[in-house]
């Protein structure tokens, strides 16, 4: 039911846009045109299927034949377009056949539904040839020294490594936003201790905390050992 729900929903969509843009039309063209004009537009709404197992095929290209529009199915295989009365419809998608279909001159009325039954194709492809490694001394020397590019995946790697990243950090120069963030932090900095005098950290009580117990806990006395 929800191919069903989603189809009634879409063309209900379809009709009002169709109606709107029919509005603009008749208001633009002259008097005399309106009604030739009318009767000769018409909306198809409808749906592609396969016609084996009647199943939605999406995706599919529907296009005004010799005219530059159209349309395309969507995952349900719904579709609507607005052309004109005696147009050809070209149905292609991949994997199957091209469909065409004449719509009539004689409809009555300017909303026309169907269903368009899509049969499977099959594509040969091209003659592929595989031929073993070389046997013996020729295997050896190809294991040796031929030169195998490395993949898109490898070429990544390489590229991300820390090493790399590392050097591109040191002399990779800063560009424009980057320099105009430091400024504008390093004008921030000044601007907070504007009119006073900026604190020196020897006067500070929790620095003396930290300095003490990093003491106690022998820091400075294992940098030295180390050096």
């Amino acid at each position: 039911m929800q191919p069903l729900s989603y189809f009634c929903l879409q063309m209900r969509s379809h009709y009002r846009l169709f109606a709107a843009t029919l509005l603009v039309c008749l208001f633009t063209l002259p008097a005399k045109a309106q009604k030739p004009f009318w009767d000769n537009v018409i909306q198809i709404s409808g749906v592609t299927m396969t016609a084996d197992s009647l199943r939605a095929v999406p995706d599919v290209t529907v296009e005004v034949k010799n005219k530059d529009r159209g349309a395309y199915s969507s995952k349900y295989g719904v579709f609507s377009l607005v052309c004109s009365k005696g147009d050809t419809l070209k149905f292609s998608a991949v994997g199957f056949r091209s469909k065409e279909y004449a719509i009539p001159r004689d409809i009555d009325g300017q909303y026309f539904n169907m269903v368009q039954l899509m049969v499977q194709d099959t594509f040969y492809l091209a003659e592929t040839i595989i031929r073993p490694l070389p046997y013996g001394d020729e295997f050896d020397y190809a294991f040796k020294y031929w030169e195998i590019p490395d993949d898109k995946y490898a070429v990544a790697q390489k590229n991300t490594s820390k090493r790399a990243m590392a050097y591109l950090r040191q002399f990779t120069p800063k560009d424009g936003r980057e320099n105009q963030a430091y400024y504008q932090a390093e004008q921030a900095r000044q601007g907070y201790y504007y009119g006073q005098q900026r604190p020196i950290g020897i006067f500070n009580p929790f620095k003396w905390g930290e300095f003490f117990n990093a003491w106690k806990r022998g820091d400075f006395k294992r940098k030295n050992d180390d050096d």
